[in-house]
């Protein structure tokens, strides 16, 4: 079993995967790999030691275990082997984790600590200490002073209202006296030059760049610092209860819910928003332009503000209260980019989230007084060489079980039909999907059956009729029983019970959902 290689510094457990990779080799391996990975290990044994004496590698004081220095000599007498007659390079050497250091080399973060103080390992980067520019010692540290600060505030507070027994009282001398200390602390700040603060952020952020949090020295006082650090070890705490609760599993699906217009929906599946959003567990979103916000205040703030009603691009159908807009992925790059995640929130299959330049998105609304509501939406390549005419197709929650999502099939298929091509979504079909298009299917082959005059009928025929594909139809004819073979021809069925069920869930539904060619104002894009 070949050794498997591994760059000096790459991985906070090189030394055990080191252990680990020598006595597998002496216990599984032949005696003629045996013989030469002993050879191989005495030599870099010696020329290791050569190396020391000439020039050591990374601290000479620092504890590092045989094996990586080993490892790491090794590349260096290979490019020696080599005629190369400079210095040998030196490699930046990571303490193992059993040294007990948290501080990592490459500005790695580590797994290691907690922003608390009272966990071993954090699953987020909130709870990160490198992140927060501190390491694991000094977040317990703070954790054991905020604890006595605790108590020793839930100890006075017990006094004072032993103390007291009137309902209106005043400030005792404590309580004054801190007083005082905090204003005193909020009127001291570090008067340090701003040219040597400045270069310092820059330094950091430029050094750091967004794997750690800016430098917050000075920016207010050090008493609100420390109320702002207590805040974020709070909340990092309730997230970490919610996880060990098992109500946010780590790398799951943290948004649970969104507050989408007047409704608020239970999300599905994890949809890839990033992480300062997705670890809230509730997304506010605008209905209209589809960004997403933290809050309800701040939601509010923007719907106040907020001059978008209907989807941008172009409106190619209305039709009573149904209206559908065509949106270019190119030209309208933002909003397509937040349907795609807010899609990604109920389809389990769905992998297009920012690549959103080569498609169409038509996009149905339900239009009141107050605007355009997003009832679904399909999206279609510009340029399919498989003619699908559908590649991701959604309806919301809200609407589902109404007929929208047939209407959106019907849509998708009315555009081949103005294309004069046949259609086919792409697979793989989500669930719902299937079940969708396979209804779909049914009545559009019912639907041309009972309309059929003539004794003989193709597929061929059906297709450039409906737009359908031939594979999808041949699919329905054999899961409806309709398609049978029979003296080595095949025939069709026209099973007049199903039929007449069919007509009889038409003539209850309506026309109300129903889309009409005649409403449709569209011609295919140029290059399609």
């Amino acid at each position: 079993m070949p050794r498997r290689k591994r760059n000096a510094g790459s991985s906070s457990e090189g030394t055990e995967d080191s252990d680990f990779s020598a006595e597998h080799t002496d216990s599984s391996e032949s005696d003629i790999h045996t013989v030469r990975s002993t050879r191989l290990t005495r030599s870099s044994l010696r020329l290791s030691r050569n190396s020391q004496d000439s020039s050591p590698v990374g601290n000479p004081s620092a504890p590092v275990s045989e094996e990586v220095v080993n490892y790491s000599t090794r590349r260096v007498t290979r490019s020696q082997q080599q005629g190369v007659t400079d210095l040998p390079k030196k490699y930046p050497l990571r303490q193992s984790r059993s040294s007990g250091s948290d501080t990592e080399q490459h500005g790695e973060i580590s797994e290691r600590g907690h922003l608390t103080g009272k966990h071993e390992r954090h699953f987020s980067i909130s709870g990160c200490p490198l992140y927060h520019n501190l390491s694991a010692d000094e977040c317990k540290v703070k954790a054991s002073s905020r604890d006595k600060h605790v108590e020793e505030r839930t100890l006075s507070q017990r006094q004072d209202e032993n103390r007291h027994s009137a309902r209106q009282q005043a400030q005792t001398e404590r309580q004054l006296r801190y007083k005082e200390k905090v204003t005193e602390m909020r009127r001291k700040r570090n008067s340090a030059p701003f040219k040597e603060q400045k270069d310092k952020y820059t330094e950091h952020k430029q050094t750091h760049g967004s794997s750690h949090e800016p430098l917050l020295e000075n920016i207010t006082s050090d008493y609100d610092l420390e109320l702002f650090r207590k805040a974020q070890a709070c909340a990092t705490d309730d997230l970490e209860k919610l996880r060990l609760q098992g109500q946010v599993t780590e790398g799951g699906n943290m948004i649970k819910t969104i507050v989408f217009g007047r409704y608020e929906l239970d999300t599905w599946y994890h949809s890839p928003y990033p992480e300062e959003y997705a670890r809230l567990g509730r997304l506010y979103m605008c209905e209209f332009c589809l960004k997403y916000m933290k809050s309800q205040t701040i939601l509010r703030r923007h719907m106040a503000k907020c001059v978008w009603k209907h989807p941008p691009g172009d409106e190619i159908y209305r039709k009573g209260a149904i209206s559908v807009f065509e949106v270019d992925g190119k030209k309208n790059k933002i909003y397509c980019q937040n349907l795609c995640l807010l899609a990604k929130l109920f389809l389990d299959h769905k992998t297009l989230y920012y690549d959103v330049e080569p498609f169409l998105f038509y996009v149905m609304t339900e239009v009141d007084n107050t605007g355009c509501h997003l009832v679904g939406y399909f999206s279609k390549e510009k340029n399919s060489f498989l003619n699908y005419n559908v590649s991701c197709i959604l309806t919301m929650p809200q609407y589902m079980r109404q007929g929208y999502g047939k209407m959106l099939i019907d849509f998708s298929y009315l555009l081949s039909k103005v294309e004069e091509k046949v259609g086919s979504p792409e697979r793989p079909l989500s669930d719902l999907g299937l079940i969708s298009y396979r209804s779909y299917w049914k009545e559009v082959l019912l639907r041309y059956l009972n309309n059929f005059q003539g004794k003989e009928i193709s597929i061929k025929e059906i297709s450039q009729e409906t737009a359908v594909n031939p594979v999808d139809i041949v699919s329905t004819l054999q899961s409806l029983q309709m398609l049978k073979y029979w003296k080595g021809k095949h025939l069709i069925l026209k099973r007049q019970d199903l039929i007449d069920d069919w007509k009889t869930k038409e003539a209850k539904r309506g026309s109300n959902k129903t889309i009409d060619p005649t409403a449709l104002k569209w011609s295919p894009p140029k290059g399609t």
